[in-house]
């Protein structure tokens, strides 16, 4: 027998070739049968295109298919169409539907599938509901996989009622929705936050005889997780367990992200070592999601015992878990500890990592030393790594911090030369500054290079525009720039209303400062207890101590977590005015309240009653300070010595000096 011209065993060589993914050894063979004047069969052709429907090299197999006159089956069109959508040439896949469809080529039910899949992934379910009408066209009968593409196409895009259409068709047209479709369904309720409708699908599917697999239970635990019930997330995952199910390191991660976001880091550990004692690893998102929580936490030793443990497993490092350590350390002013750290991972394969110098530098800058920042930003470029807008907003602040605004400004106008544009945080960062320094004429000039480069203006923009104008007593200019501001859809912060509420206290407009706290409430923005400090404050210095009263009573009984300087600033107030028994009755509610109380408080009080000759109220508060176990300092028992000195209350002198001398004072006047 003559091998050479026998085509059977030619085209065999090709296909298995091809089944078997020698692609190379594929096309040697078809090339020599090319020679050899033999023809492949299409199923050869098929099994070739199918391996190369990731590369451009598909369209040369196609090519010799034509030029070669051998017959295409529909699964031949799938492949093109297929090969095309998974290179995201999603148009060329239609055009050659429709080429196809010209020569007389009907397409096929699974073409059509890749094609509504590739568009739904893309958003456009509409577009891909045209093509589900063309399968029906064409008479095709969509079957289970046509409908969940769609349907998980509507749901991804929020139109559940059309996705709850498409399966209530599915069934009218003999096709059982299967799990597939359930799961779907409840994906979308629980994308929607819609947990109750994710349970009623869970009923239906049910009744229908179909019991929740793992994709189900992961579902709903993210559902759950993303709603902010973790707790719910925990008893299904205790479910899963009790009817044998093992959770993926997916879920795991969900439940860790979720109690990490609530602060139950400590939970959050347990649940790592669960996981591992039931045979999963933890991947670097697992460990990621914890090492972010520690810090969150200020947890950072225990966050570099888990990178470390991380590192022992040989699990692939990221930037962001190395990060996030680095930047905590920063945070608790750990700055020797932080440069180790960030020595160590630049000379363990992180040396180009820009975001990792960037945090470094910031943590120099927030620290005060903006020279080891300059030289940290010098290495970076002694080593060729491009710095980022980041990378130069941190060093203006720092020297914006420092005072030294002509190197802010020099370093803003290098920022073209690394073909970078400044940010409105670049241009908010040095109006700040200028803003502290007056310098107005450079103000101005910087908006009016904010607006020539058409660069939007922030909250923060729009601030620091109100402080300054504040400073200048242009109040309704400030309002205006307010009204500004949310006209153009940016809402104003806590921060903003807090600059503004304090600008017309000052002023005396205690009205406006609350028709300010009035329009925070109505814009659902939970005033913070700085501003309520502001408002107590503002009424205690201008002389509406009633109402400060009134303001501070009516939230002491809520929820609202006021901090100690609302109820000092009211006691101190009290004490100037010689109401001694209102002063004494905010403190017992400031202590009732939970504040840890310093003799720094008690001393405050103390000096404006000795002040206002209140000795006798005084002597009462001290005696009050000491029965809450706090020790008195030098300076408090000075200030009652001298007082009772100068009121000639000789007994009270001698227990003042014996406790002293007990308390290892020593009198400084004989």
């Amino acid at each position: 027998m003559n091998w050479n011209k026998n085509n059977w065993v030619w085209d065999n060589l090709a296909f298995v070739y091809s089944r078997f993914e020698m692609v190379h050894d594929a096309l040697y063979v078809l090339a020599k049968m090319k020679d050899l004047k033999l023809r492949a069969s299409i199923l050869t052709y098929n099994s070739l295109l199918y391996n190369l429907r990731h590369t451009d090299i598909m369209w040369d197999a196609y090519n010799e298919i034509k030029v070669t006159g051998t017959i295409q089956s529909k699964q031949t069109t799938s492949i093109v169409i297929d090969g095309l959508c998974r290179q995201s040439k999603l148009q060329d896949a239609v055009s050659f539907l429709r080429e196809i469809e010209g020569k007389g080529l009907g397409p096929s039910v699974v073409s059509l599938n890749t094609i509504m899949s590739s568009y739904c992934k893309l958003g456009f379910a509409n577009v891909a509901k045209s093509f589900f009408c063309m399968m029906l066209k064409y008479g095709l009968l969509p079957d289970a996989y046509s409908y969940n593409i769609l349907i998980h196409g509507l749901c991804i895009a929020g139109s559940m009622d059309e996705a709850l259409e498409f399966a209530y068709d599915m069934e009218q047209h003999g096709i059982e929705p299967d799990i597939v479709t359930y799961n779907i369904l409840m994906k979308g309720f629980c994308l929607l936050g819609l947990m109750n409708d994710a349970w009623d699908v869970i009923e239906i599917m049910l009744n229908k005889g179909l019991n929740p697999d793992l994709v189900t239970y992961t579902i709903l635990i993210c559902g759950h997780c993303q709603n902010g019930s973790v707790e719910d997330g925990l008893k299904l995952r205790d479910e899963m367990l009790s009817r044998g199910f093992q959770l993926s390191v997916i879920s795991y991660s969900v439940l860790l992200s979720s109690l990490c976001k609530s602060g139950q880091v400590d939970k959050a550990l347990l649940l790592l070592h669960e996981m591992e004692a039931g045979g999963l690893e933890p991947d670097h998102i697992t460990y990621s999601i914890l090492i972010h929580g520690l810090c969150k936490q200020g947890q950072v030793q225990k966050a570099l015992q888990l990178y470390k443990e991380m590192c022992s497993k040989r699990i692939p490092q990221n930037s962001c878990s190395s990060g996030a350590i680095l930047k905590s350390l920063c945070r608790k002013d750990l700055i020797f500890e932080a440069r180790m750290y960030f020595d160590y991972l630049i000379m363990n394969d992180w040396g180009q990592d820009i975001v990792l110098y960037n945090i470094m530098i910031d943590g120099y800058v927030k620290h005060g030393n903006v020279e080891e920042a300059v030289q940290l930003y010098k290495l970076i470029a002694g080593k060729g790594i491009s710095p980022t807008i980041v990378t130069i907003n941190s060093l203006i602040y720092g020297f914006c911090k420092r005072g030294d605004l002509t190197k802010a400004r020099r370093f803003m106008d290098t920022v073209r030369l690394y073909g970078l544009e400044p940010t409105a945080v670049t241009y908010t960062t040095l109006l700040n500054a200028y803003c502290e320094h007056r310098n107005i004429n450079c103000m101005l000039k910087l908006l009016q290079e904010m607006d020539i480069k058409d660069i939007a203006r922030t909250h923060v923009t729009y601030t620091v525009l109100m402080k300054e104008l504040c400073k200048q007593r242009k109040l309704q200019e400030a309002f205006k720039l307010l009204a500004d501001m949310c006209h153009k859809g940016l809402n104003p912060d806590q921060v903003t209303y807090n600059t503004i509420i304090q600008c017309f206290c000052e002023a005396q407009n205690i009205g406006m400062a609350f028709k300010l706290l009035n329009a925070m409430l109505w814009n659902n923005l939970e005033p913070t207890p700085v501003t309520y400090n502001i408002l107590i404050h503002g009424l205690c210095v201008y002389g509406k101590l009633k109402d400060a009263d009134k303001l501070l009573i009516s939230l002491h009984g809520k929820t609202i977590n006021l901090t100690k300087v609302a109820y000092t600033s009211i006691i101190k107030a009290h004490c100037v005015k010689g109401d001694v028994h209102r002063a004494f009755m905010f403190f017992h509610l400031m202590v009732e309240k939970g504040f840890e109380i310093s003799v720094r408080d008690c001393s405050a009080v103390i000096n404006r009653l000795r002040k206002r000759c209140l000795i006798t109220e005084a002597q009462h508060f001290f005696r009050m300070m000491l029965s809450y176990g706090i020790s008195p300092d030098q300076e408090i028992c000075e200030v009652l010595l001298d007082a009772y000195h100068h009121c000639g209350d000789i007994i009270s002198v001698y227990e003042m000096v014996a406790l002293m001398i007990k308390s290892g004072f020593l009198p400084q006047n004989s």
